[in-house]
């Protein structure tokens, strides 16, 4: 494999604290996913660093930024969103360097997704209202006026992945600065360069210094200092379900607030009356977009039994058409996993998937140079074994049939994530049927990740807690407090 597209140069690599950019005592490796070797050198935070980001947070909420009416912080969101457009080919191009994934993928969905979520945000800085509430009065002696205001949280800590991080990075940052929280970013050390490019661009937008701190950095050292601060009034993670378990347990020592955002194992429910066709382009996007290295992949495929050869077959052609490559070459259809870590533990659950008596009929195999593996559809899966329990974050596809609705919705639901779930029906009733009884955070029909700023997510079960996006996200991100003045 020949990679034939000259990435170019410019990155930005250190911190970003105050409003300053400055170097760390030391770095860390940043690889090209495609190709394995080294494409920059990142500014390596500290506990020390972290701890001035911190503290510059804190000023800042304590200061102007503390004072700054919605009006303006929405102002400052739009600005931020406009910068963001502008500099969007250069945002894709980094997100695609820096991960592996085709170009044109950041370009159609991660960047404007990004663009429209500050713009959504933008909106609602100047409209987070409280509420007058009627009592009874005080002690039967006095009327009482009561009434409740929204304030920020404080210094929120925002721990972003490396799959889709300029994205992440929007839906926490977007509602957090709306609500007049600061935050301190950290990205993941996988893929830091569109944020430590994002923060080129808050400075160009004038949010004033110290409300938005970029510090990347090891997860073991930057991350871990900035969960067990004493700053920071809130963590919110996007991540595997092991790394969010440490964070909830370190957060309590200083009762943190946590938003945490684990991943999926999500179904894609094919019903006997699906449009067949949509169904199976659809699921192919589901699992195979990102490299299917996607928190809600479609990875577990559910199939009406009048379908199943049918769908299995498309699917088995799809996973062979997938054209691996150079993510800035214009036939490249998927790119590279993003480390070489991430590459053996996929194979190792193909492996597993061999191992367990489910049918092979597509994939199983890598290429190189870089972290490619051949996208993978195993057939007549048990929904007990280890690659319809566990999320893979690859290219890796489970087809299980069913009879009934009612076995779909069981298999489904036996599954100890619930973050997504996608049902292929033309009969409106099956439709809110499933959509009632399947536990997920979000559902969608006739499509695959039908995601909006204005639309809540969030998990249930091992896939996390709270919610970030829409109204819920400003919920998330304030503090009520209730105020009575006796009369």
């Amino acid at each position: 494999m020949t990679l034939t597209a000259d990435p170019g140069t410019g990155f930005t690599t250190g911190l970003f604290i105050d409003g300053a950019w400055t170097d760390a005592a030391a770095t860390f490796d940043d690889l090209n996913p495609a190709t394995g070797e080294l494409l920059t050198r990142v500014a390596d935070a500290s506990a020390e660093d972290v701890d001035r980001a911190v503290g510059a947070a804190r000023a800042a909420l304590e200061g102007a930024w503390g004072d700054t009416p919605g009006v303006a912080r929405g102002r400052l969101l739009n600005k931020l969103a406009d910068l963001v457009e502008r500099d969007a080919p250069e945002l894709a191009r980094l997100e695609a360097l820096d991960i592996g994934k085709p170009a044109g993928q950041p370009a159609m969905l991660d960047v404007p997704n990004a663009v429209a979520t500050f713009r959504h945000f933008a909106g609602w800085a100047d409209k987070i209202q409280g509420a007058t509430i009627p009592t009874a009065g005080y002690l039967g002696l006095a009327k009482t006026h009561s009434y409740t205001v929204r304030e920020p949280v404080g210094v929120i800590g925002a721990i972003v992945p490396w799959n889709t991080p300029l994205m992440i990075a929007a839906w926490k940052l977007g509602p957090a600065l709306a609500a007049g929280n600061t935050v301190v970013v950290k990205p993941a050390e996988d893929a830091p360069l569109s944020i430590l490019h994002l923060g080129k661009l808050v400075e160009e937008a004038g949010f004033p210094a110290g409300v938005v701190n970029i510090v990347p950095g090891l997860g073991e050292t930057a991350g871990a200092a900035l969960v067990a601060h004493p700053g920071v009034d809130k963590i919110s993670f996007t991540g595997s379900p092991e790394v969010g378990r440490l964070i909830q347990k370190s957060a309590a020592d200083t009762f943190k607030r946590v938003t945490l955002e684990l991943g999926g194992k999500s179904p894609q429910i094919v019903a006997e009356d699906a449009d067949v066709e949509a169904a199976i382009n659809g699921i192919a996007m589901g699992l195979f977009f990102n490299q299917g290295e996607v928190c809600a992949a479609g990875t577990r495929v559910l199939v009406h039994r009048s379908h199943y050869d049918t769908v299995v077959e498309a699917l088995a052609g799809a996973a062979q058409a997938q054209v691996l490559g150079d993510p800035f070459a214009e036939e490249t259809t998927m790119g590279a996993l993003i480390n070489a870590e991430q590459q053996r533990r996929v194979r190792d659950y193909i492996e597993a998937g061999k191992a367990s008596g489910a049918r092979l009929v597509a994939g199983g195999d890598h290429d190189g140079p870089g972290f490619f593996v051949r996208p993978t559809i195993f057939a007549d899966v048990d929904n007990s074994s280890k690659i319809a329990q566990e999320e893979i974050f690859g290219p890796v596809g489970a087809v299980i049939p069913f009879d009934t609705l009612d076995e779909a919705i069981a298999i489904a639901n036996d599954t100890p994530y619930g973050l997504a779930a996608t049902i292929w029906t033309r009969d409106v009733s099956n439709a809110h049927t499933l959509a009632a009884k399947i536990r997920a955070g979000a559902v969608w029909v006739n499509g695959w990740a039908a995601i909006d700023p204005a639309l809540p997510w969030g998990g249930m079960k091992t896939s996390g807690i709270g919610r970030e996006l829409g109204w819920s996200g400003i919920l998330a991100n304030t503090e009520e407090k209730v105020v009575t003045i006796v009369l």
